[in-house]
């Protein structure tokens, strides 16, 4: 008997199978980068987020050519099925990301959907986005052993910083 792994193996697979067929997950993608567009964030299950990520980031890149760009045009054209945004992305989106190489989302996971399936979600938001953060800045605690050497460190530096009275003048 022999063992296969046929989830591991790609054969030829480059992207995930969302929706009905080709078409269908074209027009998810597009509605999502839409989405994301308008809003600059958006809840989705994490595959769909995931794939819609690069489509996204490759969008901004063309946008960052400038809107006489004939090629970031018809990719803006494309992708963008609410053509108001448009303006938006070459106006307020691309030279917001001008100065940075790269990298122009954020995906984060958040709790699973409620419901039958428990689907994996996540936040998928632009980089500078006006709203208020959703990663919980971490407490570091005193109790760590790091955190209990550089303590220590810190008090040695102030001791020796301190001016030191010389023996026997009153303090």
């Amino acid at each position: 008997m022999r063992l296969s792994v046929s989830a591991a193996i790609s054969h030829g697979r480059v992207h995930r199978r969302l929706g009905l067929g080709p078409r269908s997950r074209l027009d998810l993608l597009r509605n999502l980068v839409t989405a994301l567009v308008r809003h600059e964030r958006i809840e989705a299950p994490w595959a769909r987020a995931d794939e819609m990520r690069g489509y996204a980031e490759r969008l901004i890149e063309y946008a960052k050519l400038g809107d006489t760009n004939e090629r970031a045009m018809r990719m803006a054209n494309f992708w963008l099925t609410e053509k108001d945004l448009i303006h938006k992305l070459f106006k307020v989106l691309a030279p917001r990301f001008q100065p940075h190489p790269g990298s122009y989302t954020r995906l984060l996971q958040i709790p699973n959907r409620d419901g039958l399936d428990r689907a994996k979600m996540a936040v998928i938001e632009l980089k500078g986005n006006p709203f208020p953060p959703l990663i919980c800045p971490r407490r570091d605690t005193e109790k760590t052993l790091l955190n209990q050497l550089l303590k220590g460190y810190r008090e040695d530096m102030q001791r020796a910083a301190a001016p030191q009275a010389p023996e026997g003048t009153p303090v």
